[in-house]
């Protein structure tokens, strides 16, 4: 490795780490060293769930504490705090009292009411025995927020209130707990209480950490100022440390840890009395409204460790060092590996790539830190288990486009940059072979195609017009008897009934080759090939190591119809960037057309695969295996028709997706890194790189119908199904927008067209994305499909058909805009940052289908008058020298 790319190393490495020391600088605030006026006490364990007891009370020994637990939760607690507050006086709550006694621990004991009558009265009865019998208990409540969550009418719980205040001893006092503004609202409850007890819980307000504080003392001071010289107990207040935000509210270990060393100094200050929700985390309360959030309000775990140091500084995750290390470990191997193989790489792209490595290594450690830093909702590990894998898909999808952008953008001259060869050059010409396979074409089409060949410089070559299963004589009659005017030099067989499609059709010209052949090239039936194209690349073959050479495939008659345009810059994309890249690895893809190979390599990997309806990329595989080089020309040497309609286009496109995934289930072994199968490791890079984006769209489509379902879960349980995490779904924004860069940048650098042509293939691409996922998905679950013929010199599709053509995709779409919306609905969604986030994603994944409609129904519009070839990519009509027709 050069000393530049060393350096870019060091510079990366401790870029990684002072971003997570950045990230995770400890937080101070005000310190608190004394103990804390009361905690609300609910002491289960992570397995206990009294909702549980509630629905089968044959659980009840196993899912509640036991009395010595009971006793070492508050033996925890001497010193800590000076008093407890529990909810209610069954399940073994009952004996809390008693037990606080021996620790110094005062007891402020509830009793809970309800819809159940029955049990209320058990309630009554031990609250006020509690109060009787143990001196800790200097006063109780009755009822915890009962009106809030009309589990009582106020009448009802003054005739409580009233039972009880007749049985208690003098020295204890009575409440009941309510939020600050019930109280506002309900003035005869306070006349029935020796003092005010308010709940004032910031978060489930919506207040930022912030402004919490200043909350609490406004709602404070608006109860006094209602009720002036009444008590007032603050019985709930504090903040979790984990769970979903709010709005401005963000659980946070940080968060928890300043929120309540600001209030505790405050209420000390202030001579307030209070108690802290509360003393251990609790799981089983996840399976309250308040999902996940709930089971997080404790000073101390589940596990009884406490979460924060009440005096020095906070951090958030104390174990960030590992994740430092950890994602510096992942980058470092590639980011080695590569910077010592580019040693040509420029400075600018040795920090661009590195730069890109880190940051999928944090991304991915900081995905998988997540759901242990934050809790989950119930179902939320099943999105986890979609969405984690999709997001190391993408980044590598990411990574890959990086590796092609970096190279073809900073890796100065091509290695393998071949040119036509000068035609003064040329010393032999052996015999090609030009094979013209065609079904079902339009006769004057196929015609102009054998006239450019016809029209070729080159001396020894003969056509032949394979027409394969077309049923129609006046398609196929024309034809045979316009290749029977041109003298021996073509020749035309009809083959009906002929199996294999376009493979079995040219594995049927391989036996009717000239025996002196040792070239045979293929050109597709509306192709319009420059006359040079023999003369300026046969010569590659002089080379016996040379398999195949293949030109681009380019097109005509475009430039007067903004679909074609659309699509003839989305396949150039193709040619001038990717087939570029793969070709400085000897990896290309071979094209069934303007492709010229090696008749003895041809016959000796075994013809053309039948059993593959992309039969040419295939074979290119094959050649490589058998150790052929392939060189790529990447000069336009001629000029077909682009598919007249979406429907043609989104075909063709699945064809080579299912084709690609064919390929892989039949060569995966010899794609396996580090074993000799004939490849070389670049090879096997780039045909599994190469077609891994279009296996991320079948994730993509997948990623979506489950963001469809999951955002149904939302809207009608939303208990159940939080917002997902923004760490998980902005990646998928991200990949969206760079893929959208890498397009438009190497467009802008590799590609000869214009800003516009350079958005409209970037639409008529993405387009594309439902087609090639269903093909990918169909591929792995199916063996073979039939082969799909590209129409040419169709007619135009009527408007109405644009949607027909692009039903599935508007579908899609439309789902996504209900979807997006209808998650908004709820007055308490539309104010949550994770819910407006997920909507604005659920917008972006439609965005695809919204370009095959929009793509569909610009195919139907009218075009304009036809025009010349442009093979300088300028969107002009091209010289008439361009081309022979």
């Amino acid at each position: 490795m050069r000393l530049s790319g060393f350096v870019v190393l060091v510079l990366i490495v401790l870029g990684n780490l002072g971003f997570w020391a950045a990230i995770n600088r400890p937080q101070s605030g005000l310190p608190w060293a004394g103990t804390i006026k009361s905690v609300s006490f609910s002491p289960y364990h992570a397995d206990d769930d009294p909702i549980a007891v509630e629905e089968n009370p044959l659980l009840e020994p196993d899912k509640l504490p036991t009395r010595e637990q009971l006793d070492a939760d508050l033996a925890l607690l001497q010193g800590k705090v000076d008093g407890v507050r529990t909810y209610s006086t069954l399940e073994g709550l009952d004996q809390v009292p008693e037990l606080a006694a021996k620790y110094g621990l005062k007891a402020t004991p509830g009793a809970w009411v309800d819809q159940r009558l029955a049990k209320n009265e058990v309630e009554i009865s031990n609250i006020i025995r509690i109060a009787r019998d143990n001196p800790n208990v200097e006063r109780v409540i009755v009822g915890n927020e009962s009106v809030l969550l009309e589990r009582v009418t106020v009448p009802q719980l003054i005739r409580y209130l009233r039972r009880v205040r007749a049985e208690l001893p003098e020295r204890v006092q009575l409440t009941t707990a309510e939020p600050w503004h019930v109280w506002i609202e309900h003035p005869e409850l306070v006349q029935e209480v020796d003092f005010i007890t308010i709940h004032v819980l910031p978060y489930w307000e919506r207040v930022s950490v912030d402004q919490a504080l200043s909350f609490i003392v406004e709602k404070l001071s608006a109860v006094r100022e209602a009720f002036p010289g009444k008590p007032i107990f603050i019985g709930e207040v504090g903040w979790p440390s984990a769970g979903r935000a709010r709005a401005d509210s963000e659980p946070s270990i940080v968060n928890q840890a300043l929120f309540l060393r600001r209030f505790v100094n405050w209420a000390s200050n202030e001579g307030l009395d209070y108690n802290i929700i509360e003393a251990f985390d609790q799981p089983w309360k996840v399976r309250l409204e308040g999902g996940s959030v709930e089971t997080h309000w404790g000073l101390w775990t589940s596990e009884r460790a406490p979460k924060f140091n009440w005096i020095g500084p906070v951090i958030e995750f104390k174990e960030w060092p590992f994740q430092a290390a950890a994602a510096t470990i992942i980058a470092m191997l590639p980011m080695i590996w590569f910077l010592a193989r580019w040693k040509d790489l420029r400075l600018a792209g040795k920090i661009f790539f590195a730069v890109l490595v880190q940051f999928a290594a944090t991304l991915v450690i900081w995905s998988m830190s997540v759901p242990v830093i934050r809790d989950l909702a119930p179902a939320m590990e099943l999105m986890v288990g979609v969405l984690l894998p999709a997001q190391l898909l993408l980044l590598f999808v990411v990574l890959i486009s990086g590796i092609e952008l970096t190279e073809l953008t900073w890796s100065g001259r091509l290695k393998r940059g071949f040119k036509p060869h000068p035609h003064d050059h040329i010393t032999r010409f052996p015999k090609v072979s030009l094979h013209l396979p065609c079904y079902n074409e339009p006769p004057e089409m196929v015609k102009l195609t054998i006239d450019s060949l016809m029209a070729l410089d080159y001396p020894n070559f003969e056509i032949l017009v394979i027409d394969n299963n077309t049923k129609k004589e006046e398609v196929w009659k024309p034809i045979e008897a316009y290749c029977a005017s041109l003298g021996d030099k073509v020749k035309f067989f009809h083959l009906a009934p002929w199996p294999g499609a376009k493979a079995g059709a040219l594995n049927f010209a391989l036996t009717q080759t000239a025996p002196d052949a040792e070239i045979v090239g293929v050109v597709d039936s509306d192709y319009q090939v420059r006359k040079d194209w023999l003369r300026t690349l046969v010569p590659y073959f002089d080379d016996p190591k040379v398999g195949h050479v293949q030109a681009p495939q380019d097109h005509r008659e475009w430039n007067h119809d903004i679909f074609k345009e659309m699509i003839n810059w989305e396949y150039a994309g193709f040619f001038d960037i990717g087939m570029v890249f793969r070709n400085e690895a000897n990896a290309i893809i071979q094209h069934g057309t303007m492709t010229l190979i090696r008749k003895e390599a041809l016959e000796s990997t075994g013809r053309w695969a039948e059993w593959c309806i992309v039969e040419d990329a295939e074979l290119g595989l094959r050649l490589l295996k058998a150790g052929y080089d392939s060189n790529y020309i990447q000069e336009r040497m001629g000029h077909g028709l682009v598919p007249d309609s979406f429907l043609a286009y989104k075909k063709q496109r699945f064809r080579w997706a299912y084709g690609a995934v064919q390929i892989l289930k039949a060569h995966w072994k010899s794609l396996i890194p580090f074993k000799n199968t004939g490849l070389t490791a670049g090879q096997k890079y780039h045909f599994v790189s190469g077609w891994l984006p279009w296996f991320a769209d079948g994730f993509y489509l997948l990623f979506c119908i489950t963001g469809l379902f999951w955002t149904a879960g939302m809207v009608l349980a939303p208990r159940y199904f939080d917002a997902p995490l923004a760490v998980f779904v902005l990646p998928t924004v991200g990949v969206f927008v760079a893929k959208i860069i890498h397009h438009m940048f190497l467009y802008s650098t590799r590609v000869k067209c214009n800003v516009k042509q350079r958005l409209l293939s970037a639409v008529a691409g993405m387009g594309l994305t439902y087609a090639i996922a269903w093909a990918m998905w169909q591929g792995i679950f199916t063996k073979s499909t039939p082969f799909m013929r590209t129409p040419k010199m169709a007619n135009k599709a009527a408007f109405t058909q644009g949607f027909q053509m692009a039903l599935e995709e508007s579908v899609l779409m439309a789902l996504h805009w209900i979807a997006a919306i209808a998650v908004l609905i709820p007055k308490a969604n539309f104010y949550d940052p994770d819910v407006r986030l997920w909507s604005v994603v659920l917008v972006v994944q439609s965005m695809p289908f919204l370009a095959a409609l929009a793509t569909s129904m610009i195919s139907t519009l009218p075009s304009g008058e036809p025009g010349q070839p442009d093979p300088a990519g300028t969107g002009a009509p091209a010289k008439p020298e361009a081309a022979t027709v």
